[in-house]
């Protein structure tokens, strides 16, 4: 938690500052989309609830609510009853104008698992961010930053997968020793510390360290500031971790 006394105080209006030079360089020419925040009220499950003029999700997504939106498509896409939501020209019109999506994912690149599918969403639904092995560094902070203060989605999700590859290949650095080529380090490292935790665990250690590494990145988005941690902490966002199984088409939340 914040302190906000003494000196404290000060740095959160230096924060403040900050945050108000983001959204004027953030929202030139996003006015249709940003200028619709209108307030904060009717809590549930302690958790917020936004508001939007000319949204055309639900007044007032939650991001419980959310959360049970995509989980809800998860069983559609799990028992092939997909319904392809959102997906017809009227709406392509409609989101060109402005997006307000639901929720926010963060996911492994990973051919096998396109969001938009496993979830039965459509246009406008989902604000996706992918990289392999579904890590977070200062350019994926700064989109999902975005996402939530600028385009109002009230849940993150951080979207993991079974025999992810990036975990796999850090879980062979780690065993062998050796370096990497590339820019492989910049994926291998900072999934190296869920590989070294798993190996001290009973069980697959693959798919432990997969779990490993999205609770890893939950925790680091949870304490991010001055933007998602902050959200967080005053209940306006909340942030949460998914496996997703290659074979079953299953999401579990494991964060």
């Amino acid at each position: 938690m914040v302190n906000r006394s003494g000196t404290n105080r000060q740095q959160a209006g230096g924060l403040l500052g900050s945050r108000q030079n983001r959204r004027r360089f953030l929202g030139t020419g996003l006015a249709a989309s940003v200028g619709g925040l209108l307030a904060l009220s009717g809590p549930s499950l302690g958790i917020g609830r936004l508001a939007f003029a000319a949204d055309d999700h639900p007044a007032g997504m939650r991001p419980d609510d959310a959360l049970k939106a995509l989980m809800e498509g998860n069983g559609r896409f799990v028992a092939t009853k997909v319904t392809y939501p959102n997906q017809t020209a009227e709406r392509r019109t409609t989101v060109a104008g402005g997006q307000h999506p639901i929720a926010t994912i963060l996911s492994c690149s990973d051919s096998r698992v396109p969001p938009e599918l496993v979830f039965d969403q459509g246009l406008g639904d989902l604000f996706v961010v992918r990289v392999a092995g579904n890590v977070a560094d200062d350019a994926v902070i700064a989109s999902i930053e975005y996402s939530v203060e600028h385009l109002g989605s009230t849940l993150v999700m951080v979207l993991g997968h079974e025999k992810c590859g990036a975990v796999a290949a850090t879980l062979d650095a780690v065993k062998t020793g050796g370096a990497v080529p590339g820019h492989l380090p910049a994926l291998v490292d900072p999934i190296r510390p869920a590989v070294i935790q798993a190996n001290t665990q009973m069980g697959d250690a693959l798919d432990l360290a997969v779990i490993g590494n999205v609770g890893n990145v939950v925790a680091q988005l949870k304490a991010s500031e001055p933007v998602i941690g902050e959200m967080v902490q005053h209940y306006k966002i909340m942030v949460v971790g998914g496996r997703y199984d290659l074979d079953t088409g299953e999401v579990t939340i494991v964060a």
